[in-house]
């Protein structure tokens, strides 16, 4: 057998093998978005988050981390772009002892805070570990937090119409299945007022001095006597002769 026809086998093994090492790597990591384009540029790495003790020696332990942004848009109330705007996301119960962990390898949560762009665009980087196979994640998004403090060193500032929000981050592996949903939100709307001018109000009904022609019984029962008729009442009992 010639040495060509002996690499064949090998590289057709070996083509095999960076085909499906492309397949696994090329699967969508997110199957079903539920949100809405909040959530962009998902990807699963791995991370050394300690060691696995063994009876004689220890292994590198990693934990899978879903990482990617969390995305959204400032504007002021006339819809216009608004630069340099920060966002911030906070798990619920991190605390400086929790940021000391992650410093010294533990698994945990972690949020790089955003700023609005010239087009009001910002993005909040996350890496979340996968626990089970799941993320699940509860916080709070925090818009421009500094602004009262900004406000009294600059003089003037951008306050949020939205001070913050609850938000629950949910990923399943599984079925490549992702959900972020936030909390009531409050909206403000803007009073207008048509160009067209106002209806001018009918004039009041003017009574006129006219009477009726029948005015009824009760009309005639009220209505004082002339004096011609008082005359004739009083003649009648012979008074006045």
């Amino acid at each position: 057998m010639s040495k060509i026809s002996r690499r064949l086998p090998a590289a057709a093994a070996l083509a095999a093998l960076v085909w499906l090492a492309g397949c696994a790597g090329g699967r969508k990591i997110v199957q079903q978005d539920f949100a809405e384009g909040r959530i962009v540029d998902v990807s699963i790495t791995d991370k050394l988050t300690g060691n696995r003790e063994l009876l004689f020696f220890s292994l590198p332990k990693k934990t899978e981390f879903l990482e990617g942004y969390i995305q959204g848009v400032v504007t002021d109330y006339t819809d216009n772009p608004i630069q340099g705007v920060i966002v911030r996301a906070v798990a619920s119960g991190e605390s400086q002892a929790d940021d000391a962990e992650r410093s010294a390898g533990v698994a945990g949560t972690s949020f790089d805070a955003g700023v609005s762009d010239t087009n009001g665009f910002y993005k909040v980087r996350f890496s979340l570990p996968i626990i089970g196979g799941l993320v699940d994640v509860r916080g709070r998004m925090l818009y421009n937090p500094g602004w009262e403090q900004e406000r009294e060193n600059l003089g003037k500032a951008y306050e949020p119409q939205t001070k913050q929000s609850q938000f629950h981050f949910y990923y399943e592996r599984a079925k490549g299945r992702i959900i972020f949903s936030e909390g009531i939100r409050k909206t403000v709307v803007l009073p207008v007022a048509s160009n067209r001018p106002a209806r001018a109000a009918a004039p009041p009904a003017v009574k006129t001095a006219e009477e009726p022609a029948s005015a009824g019984p009760a009309a005639a029962a009220t209505k004082p006597a002339d004096k011609g008729s008082e005359d004739d009442l009083f003649k009648g009992f012979g008074f006045g002769q």
